[in-house]
C-alpha cells in the first residue's frame, strides 16, 4: 500500500509540474502532431491484418505493466528478454505492413483520410446485404453447373494482403460479374475473390492452406484454401465445389458442406452483420443452416 500510494504521489506530482509549465501555443500544436500521427499510422495499417498484431501488442504491454506492478522477478525477466530486441520482432513482424505504409503515403493526398470510418460501415450495411444476395445467386446456378468457385467475405480484420496476391477489380458486386469471373477457363476463374462490403475488390487472390489433418482427403485445394484463410482471420468463405457442386461455408476455422444457397446466404448475413459487434455463433448458425463437413 505504501508503494502505492508513493506511486500516487509521484503521479500527482508530475501531472502539476506538466500543468504549471505548459506552454499553450506548442504544447498544443505537439499533442495534435502526435494525434494526427497515432491515427494516420492506424488509418494505414487498418487493411491490414497488422492491426491484429498491434491488439496482441497492447496486451503484451498490459501484462508487462501488470507484472512490474505486482513485482513478479521471473515473469519480469523473461519480458526483458523480449523487449531487448522488440524493435527488431516488430520490424519482422510488420515488414508487409510497413512496406506497404510506405507505397500507400508515396501515393496518398489529405483527402484519403476519412474522419468517420464508422459511419463509412453502416453506409456499407445495405451495399453487403445486396453482395450477398448476388454472390449466393451466382453459386446457386455454378452449384447446378459443378463451376468452382471461392468468395471471401472480410469481417473485422481487413484482407489487404491477400487481395494484393491477385488483380484488382474494385467493382460494385453483380451476379453477372461473378459469373463472369468463375467462367471455366477465364483469366480469372483460379483463385478467390475477396469482397469488401459491397466491393468486390480482386480475383484470382491466394488464399493460404490449411495444414490440419483434421481435413476430409477428398477435399480439395480449394477447400483447404477457405479453411486456411477462415483459419488466420475472421473472414466468412463461401465455396462451390467443382466435382460434387456442393455449397460449402468456411469460418472461425471450421468448414460446413451441404448447405443449400438459402442456408449460405443466411449464414453469410447473419456473421456479415454482426461484424460491429462481433456477436455470432458459429455453432448454432451452422446447426441451423447446414451439417459439418
Amino acid at each position: 500500500m505504501r508503494a502505492l500510494a508513493d506511486s500516487t504521489t509521484l503521479f500527482l506530482e508530475r501531472a502539476v509540474a506538466v500543468i504549471t509549465h505548459f506552454d499553450y501555443v506548442s504544447d498544443t500544436l505537439d499533442i495534435l502532431f502526435v494525434a494526427l500521427l497515432i491515427f494516420g499510422l492506424i488509418r494505414l495499417i487498418r487493411e491490414t491484418r497488422g492491426v491484429q498484431l498491434l491488439k496482441g501488442l497492447f496486451w503484451l504491454l498490459l501484462a508487462w505493466g501488470a507484472v512490474n506492478f505486482l513485482n513478479m522477478s521471473a515473469s519480469i525477466y523473461l519480458f526483458r528478454q523480449g523487449f531487448d530486441n522488440l524493435v527488431i520482432l516488430l520490424v519482422v513482424l510488420f515488414t508487409p505492413e510497413i512496406r506497404g505504409a510506405f507505397e500507400r503515403v508515396g501515393r496518398s493526398n489529405v483527402t484519403n483520410f476519412h474522419l468517420f470510418p464508422q459511419t463509412e460501415r453502416m453506409q456499407a450495411r445495405g451495399d453487403t446485404i445486396y453482395a450477398v444476395s448476388q454472390v449466393c445467386e451466382a453459386f446457386r446456378q455454378f452449384s447446378g453447373e459443378r463451376t468452382g468457385a471461392l468468395a471471401v467475405f472480410e469481417r473485422v480484420t481487413k484482407l489487404g494482403e491477400i487481395a494484393g496476391t491477385g488483380v484488382a477489380v474494385e467493382a460494385k458486386v453483380s451476379r453477372e460479374l461473378v459469373g463472369n469471373i468463375f467462367y471455366p477457363n477465364t483469366p480469372l476463374h483460379d483463385g478467390a475473390v475477396v469482397i469488401r462490403g459491397g466491393v468486390l475488390k480482386a480475383a484470382a487472390c491466394i488464399l493460404p492452406l490449411s495444414q490440419s489433418q483434421a481435413i476430409d482427403p477428398a477435399l480439395g485445394t480449394r477447400h483447404r484454401a477457405a479453411l486456411g484463410i477462415a483459419e488466420q482471420s475472421d473472414a466468412m468463405v463461401a465455396v462451390v465445389s467443382e466435382e460434387t457442386g456442393v455449397l460449402s461455408l468456411a469460418a472461425r476455422g471450421a468448414l460446413r458442406r451441404g448447405l443449400t444457397p438459402e442456408a449460405l446466404e443466411a449464414a453469410l448475413l447473419e456473421g456479415l452483420l454482426s461484424r460491429e459487434t462481433k456477436k455470432f455463433s458459429l455453432r448454432a448458425l451452422f446447426d441451423k443452416n447446414g451439417k459439418e463437413g
